[in-house]
Order: structure tokens, then sequence, then C-alpha cells
């Protein structure tokens, strides 16, 4: 008795049985790659088929996007609790888009990747991307939608080294004209004997002068000394004759 009564309650639902060990396991791995992912996006991808959704992957991964199918049901319970509004999403043929690493191990570009997605649902409409989760908190399709607008990294990074390098740039090229300009400038005032206006050679002072030439005075004392001595001398010469 006791034992129908046990089978009935199964068949029931009134008996619990442990969850499958293998079950638990991907629960733990969506519960952890939502927590450690910069950011998640949900996409339903009804009608798309395999070579699809490996193109998709394939497109994504270098801007570090993984995209990922799971069962609703598992994905649901490893959500439901802290992210109740992405939980909600996952209906129908859905999978999760985590964006963590590059290839090359450097952060994944959120903004690339939902532009990826962006793209393709473009070339092919049966992928519909219904939201996700950006730095912990919820954005719906239309969030996504503006984030695939952001230019992506490489080129923010670009734009923005640019800018610091414009007045790098422009203080080099002032510091190479300096000297350029002041050889020009010295060498324009040898040509042409000096700058513009420049006073002549300074003119000795006064006592200097005075001191190097001689006065009108000397001039004439020495010339009226040297007769006399010519005189003196041609009178000794006559009386000694």
């Amino acid at each position: 008795m006791t034992h129908n009564t046990q089978e009935t309650q199964q068949k029931e639902g009134g008996a619990v049985s442990e969850p499958r060990p293998d079950k638990v396991a991907i629960v733990d791995e969506i519960r952890d790659r939502v927590g450690a992912a910069d950011a998640v996006m949900v996409t339903e991808y009804r009608g798309l088929t395999v070579s699809d959704l490996a193109t998709l992957r394939l497109e994504m991964r270098p801007a570090g996007g993984t995209y990922k199918v799971y069962k609703n049901t598992l994905a649901r319970r490893a959500i439901a609790e802290d992210q109740p509004e992405l939980a909600e999403l996952l209906i129908g043929p859905t999978a999760l888009t985590f964006i963590d690493q590059t290839p090359e191990g450097s952060k994944g570009d959120v903004a690339a990747v939902a532009k990826t997605l962006k793209d393709f649902a473009k070339s092919k409409p049966e992928l519909i991307v219904k939201g996700g989760l950006f730095e912990g908190n919820f954005i719906d399709a239309d969030g996504l939608k503006a984030l695939a607008e952001i230019e992506p990294r490489e080129v923010l990074l670009a734009k923005f080294a640019g800018l610091l390098a414009a007045p790098m740039q422009r203080m080099a090229g002032l510091l190479q004209a300096v000297p350029r300009d002041f050889a020009y400038g010295l060498k324009a005032l040898i040509d042409i004997g000096g700058a513009p206006g420049a006073p002549a050679d300074a003119p000795a002072p006064a006592d200097e002068a005075a001191d190097a030439a001689p006065t009108a005075e000397d001039t004439g004392s020495a010339d009226a000394e040297l007769p006399e001595e010519t005189a003196s001398a041609d009178a000794e010469q006559t009386e000694e004759s």
C-alpha cells in the first residue's frame, strides 16, 4: 500500500526527485558565466540553420563574444533569482551571448558584439535580439541597438590617441621652429650688417678722443720750435767756419 502511494505521488508530482548531476553542472555553468561576463545578450534564432549559427559564432568571436544555446528551463533556473527580467526573455529557441575575453586574452568589446548581432540580423531577419545585461543592469532590445551604434574600442582608442598626439606634435613643431627661425634671423642680420635702425659704431668717449688726437697747440709748438733749433745750429756752423 505504501509502495503504491509513493508511485501515485511521483506520478502526480507530489515527490520531487533529485536533479541530475549533469543538469546541476549546466545550471552552475550558466550562473557563473552570467556573473563573470561583461555583458549578456539574449537572442531568438528560430528559422536559422546550424550553418547560420556557426557563421554568427565566428563573426563575434574576435570581439570576445561567445554564442551558446542552453535549455530554457536550465537557463531560467540559473538566473531567475538574480536576473528575473532576463529570465523572462527565455521563451522559444533562444541563445545566450556572453562577452568576456577575446581569443588573444584582451577585454571583450561589448559594442562590437552588439553591432555584429545587429548586422547579422539585417541579412538574417530570423535572428531577433531580445535584450540582455550590461555591467549587471538589464537593458532591452532598444538599449542593445543603441549600444551597437557605439564605435568599436579600437576606433575610440585611435581617436583618443590622436587627440593626445595632436598637441604634442604641435609642440614638437614649435620647438623645432624656434632654433631654425633664430638661425635664419641671425643670418639675415649678418647679411644686412646689423639690425635695421641700429646706431653705427659708438664714438669714443670725449676724454679718450682728446688723449688720442694731438691738439692744435701741440702741433703749433712743435712746428715753432723746429725752425729755432735749425737756425741756432746754422749760426754755430757759420761761426766755426
